[in-house]
């Protein structure tokens, strides 16, 4: 099943203030038809009131909300078309599961046979079709959030918005809902914007990841990119976990970290305005080889995490005692046990510089 109203949405230099707090500072996004964008941040970032901006559910902003060209920002919410998933279901506990999810069409008064047909054709695509006579209560809240979207895609939305929808589910259901939502967004081709706290589920489900912090979007980028290329050291620091090293800066474009060179990589601060600094390093981009306890690189292994696949490695470095976090693949850790006297090698390409 393919929609035909794909659609494009861009949010040009929004601004919100609450009381003294900036809520948004001009804040831009370009979403292009069929794209699922995730907004990450933590809460009070900005990211659900750019959300219920676009939404028409707050109007005292400014900046302009356009959709294939037009601007809608005098449009009231329900003009716009947009389906809507939250965090809570908001289910009609009384109704049925397939009324629930044909509730959009009868308000918009599309006759019983054709929605009852529309809501059964979503809840085949979620995977409930067989549980339509049902009452909404009667369902697990993993299957409550399936008819929520169901719900939402019923009415054919030119958008859809979903504000921490898999927030009230255990985590093995929301790995499972998160999956299944990416794979219907996919198919159904809406264009999307989803907002989350979780960088997990962000870097999974979404074609974009646009990290915020403060009301500003600091980056908007493949999950890939916003996780290997970062582009500050806000960003480098929010997303995933990050090992600071004291490092030396040797000419415009290296550094050296526990004598060892490393490729500088100069983000949106610019060049480096000091000789020295704090590397940012993720674990998996350092590994360990057995030492006698001398050189710079020299350390000593004083916990290990079993995680499955991978293990997390602490080592206490024997010069400054700074700690630091190792992720290698489990079978490589078993010759790495905890007293260990190891160096640490560093196998980034490049690095941001905290200075």
């Amino acid at each position: 099943m393919t929609e035909q109203n794909r659609v494009s949405v861009q949010l040009q230099g929004l601004r919100k203030v609450y009381g003294d707090a900036v809520a948004l500072e001009n804040f831009s996004l370009d979403i292009a038809p069929g794209e699922l964008v995730a907004l990450l941040g933590p809460s009070g970032c900005g990211k659900t009131t750019a959300l219920r901006i676009l939404a028409g559910l707050d109007t005292d902003h400014s900046g302009q909300i356009i959709i294939n060209g037009k601007d809608v920002a005098g449009t009231p919410a329900n003009k716009r078309n947009m389906g809507m998933v939250f965090q809570a279901y908001s289910l009609f506990p009384t109704m049925s599961v397939l009324e629930n999810v044909a509730y959009g069409l009868r308000v918009r008064k599309v006759d019983r046979a054709k929605r009852d047909a529309r809501a059964q054709e979503l809840l085949d695509l979620v995977g409930l079709g067989e549980m339509g006579k049902r009452l909404a209560h009667q369902l697990s809240g993993g299957q409550q959030q399936r008819v929520a979207l169901a719900r939402a895609l019923a009415i054919q939305p030119n958008v859809l918005l979903l504000d921490e929808p898999l927030s009230a589910l255990d985590a093995q259901v929301r790995t499972q809902l998160r999956d299944e939502i990416k794979r219907i967004q996919t198919e159904v081709g809406t264009t999307t914007l989803f907002v989350t706290h979780d960088q997990e589920e962000a870097m999974a489900i979404a074609d974009r990841v646009g990290v915020m912090r403060h009301g500003v979007l600091e980056q908007c980028a493949p999950p890939q990119e916003v996780y290997l290329n970062p582009a500050n050291v806000k960003v480098a620091k929010f997303v995933g976990a990050m090992n600071s090293l004291p490092a030396e800066v040797t000419s415009p474009t290296t550094l050296k970290i526990y004598g060892q060179s490393v490729n500088l990589r100069v983000g949106e601060g610019g060049a480096p305005t000091t000789k020295t600094g704090k590397a940012l390093v993720r674990p998996e981009q350092l590994t360990l080889s057995h030492g006698d306890g001398s050189g710079p690189a020299s350390a000593t292994i004083i916990n290990l995490t079993f995680l499955g696949p991978l293990t997390r490695i602490s080592v206490r470095m024997t010069g400054d005692s700074s700690v630091l976090f190792i992720s290698m693949p489990s079978a490589l850790a078993l010759d790495f046990p905890t007293g260990s006297t190891v160096n640490v090698e560093i196998r980034a390409t490049s690095v941001l510089l905290d200075f």
